[in-house]
């Protein structure tokens, strides 16, 4: 019969639903890892509790007991006796027996107090329990307490007024009736602590029973405790058992839908394989395009400075030209006045297609890598950039402390340098004064890190993340088109295998002033032996 309840108990669990099943299984672990706490908590402050109550309430009366027979033996027996030795006098007698009765009167009613006191009693825990498991509990014989301590009152009462009788007789020099009386008194403290022992063997029997109560307790604790344990533990293997067989049957058939998966997987695979190459063909030439597209919003930058760099030149030519006019009029035109003025034209004309020679090799594409210094890159940048900066009253302050050569594409370099400053340009615009940029070249980690200041208050920190997606601009439409960081981030990371980042830091551009400053590092590899 058990088997067959044991076996449909199996079943039942068995066929719950997996949830049910770990559901059952955490519950019936954490449940019963609860209640063994739980029961081993109140056991041990039951049986502490009761241990505590035991040492006070037992002892505390004993010490009492015991206190009282050394003051009857020292205070008033050895007194007497060293009167009748004539070893004491009586007045110091007088003083050592008084002294005496009321250390006697103090410990006597201290001991009775105690035995009133509320302060010992068992724990709530302690009687429950043995209420529940019907634990017998001690029944103190107060009948017999009570007789005792009556004929101790008495018998107290009567050696105090015996010796009270027997101090004013020696006083008085009567030492023959007060040695009668102080033999009686000898009898009457013998009496007395033959009753105080009585007292202290009745505390002690209660002391003993109540050890063998607390014991009871203990064991019936111990005992749920292991029957708990034991429970928890074979519940949780037959769960744990259901649970593994659960998950067998469930790795089986995983594997046979990834053995189906698998096979629809590769045939997937194939198909797709020409469809990602065709994928990354188009990739590749959006990025192509984006990259050109970079360099045409860029483009109206260059012209502007073009501008700005041959405004200066044409003017000294236009001057040039009206001063042989003025010359050949005033009839002052002399060869080696002419001589010189085209000698500074010949010079400024030099000067104005460098300039354009600058400006045009931007825009030619690197086919190879090339050896070349990351400063006169960044100085090259800051050059063709330099109209656009002065316009804005924004300060360059470039500083070098590795001059480095590294093997790279010059020009792409050079726009994405442009690209960051035009970034901190625009950052800058509202800025009223005070308008500064900080470029930092140096080795870090066999790398060439270019750290790019601006001091235009940070990037907020919600679009922090998104500064290098593609079409992603914080300007408006007409301003910018969101692919300048973007084509950056493509050249640094995937045509010169670095890392461009950026975030918000406290900097001294200045070296003065601690101010909210944006920060774009690029880290480009050195190649060792290409230094």
């Amino acid at each position: 019969m058990k088997r067959n309840r044991l076996k449909k108990v199996y079943s039942y669990l068995n066929n719950l639903p997996f949830s049910y099943k770990t559901s059952f299984l955490l519950f019936i672990i954490t449940g019963g890892m609860i209640i063994i706490i739980f029961l081993s908590q109140i056991s041990i402050y039951t049986l502490k509790n009761d241990f505590d109550l035991l040492f006070e309430k037992r002892t505390k009366p004993i010490i009492q007991l015991e206190n009282i027979k050394d003051t009857y033996k020292i205070n008033i027996y050895d007194t007497f006796y060293d009167i009748q030795q004539e070893n004491i006098s009586i007045k110091q007698a007088k003083d050592i027996i008084t002294l005496g009765q009321q250390l006697i009167n103090k410990d006597w009613n201290n001991y009775k107090k105690l035995l009133v006191s509320e302060e010992f009693k068992k724990s709530y825990a302690s009687k429950l329990i043995n209420s529940f498991f019907r634990i017998e509990e001690n029944t103190e014989d107060n009948i017999l307490q009570k007789s005792i301590i009556s004929n101790i009152n008495k018998k107290v009462e009567q050696i105090h007024r015996n010796i009270n009788k027997i101090v004013k007789l020696l006083e008085r020099k009567k030492f023959e009736e007060s040695l009668v009386l102080i033999k009686n008194i000898y009898f009457e403290i013998n009496s007395v602590n033959i009753y105080l022992t009585n007292l202290t063997n009745y505390d002690l029997n209660l002391a003993i029973t109540e050890k063998r109560e607390t014991q009871r307790v203990f064991s019936v604790l111990t005992t749920i405790l292991n029957i708990s344990i034991v429970f928890v533990f074979l519940f949780s293997i037959v769960l744990s058992i259901i649970v593994i067989n659960h998950f067998s049957k469930l790795h089986v058939n995983l594997e046979d839908a990834v053995n189906e998966k698998t096979k629809e997987l590769i045939e997937l695979n194939e198909s797709l394989e020409n469809k990602i190459k065709l994928q990354v063909l188009n990739s590749r030439k959006k990025d192509l395009i984006m990259f050109q597209q970079s360099k045409l919003a860029s483009l109206g930058e260059m012209l502007g400075n073009i501008a700005h760099q041959w405004r200066q030149p044409l003017g000294s030519l236009l001057m040039i030209i009206q001063s042989f006019q003025t010359k050949m009029e005033l009839g002052k035109l002399t060869f080696e006045f002419v001589e010189q003025k085209t000698e500074d034209a010949i010079l400024l004309a030099e000067n104005m297609s460098s300039t354009l020679n600058d400006f045009q090799n931007f825009f030619s594409p690197n086919k190879d890598k090339t050896l070349f210094s990351v400063k006169d890159c960044v100085e090259h940048s800051i050059e063709l950039s330099k109209y656009l900066l002065e316009k804005e009253n924004i300060i360059i302050n470039f500083i070098i402390i590795d001059d480095i050569k590294i093997y790279g594409f010059y020009n792409e370099l050079s726009h994405v340098i442009l690209n960051i400053l035009s970034n901190s340009k625009d950052a800058l615009k509202d800025k009223e004064e005070n308008k500064l940029v900080k470029i930092v070249i140096k080795k870090y980690n066999n790398n060439a890190r270019i750290n790019i200041y601006d001091n235009g208050g940070g990037i907020d920190e919600d679009i922090l993340p998104q500064i290098f997606e593609p079409y992603y601009t914080t300007k408006y439409k007409s301003a910018g088109t969101g692919i300048g960081l973007y084509m950056s981030k493509q050249i640094v990371e995937k045509h010169m295998n670095g890392i461009i980042k950026c975030k918000n830091v406290l900097n001294r551009i200045d070296r003065v002033n601690l101010e909210n400053c944006a920060l774009f590092i690029i880290d480009l590899p050195l190649e060792e032996g290409k230094k």
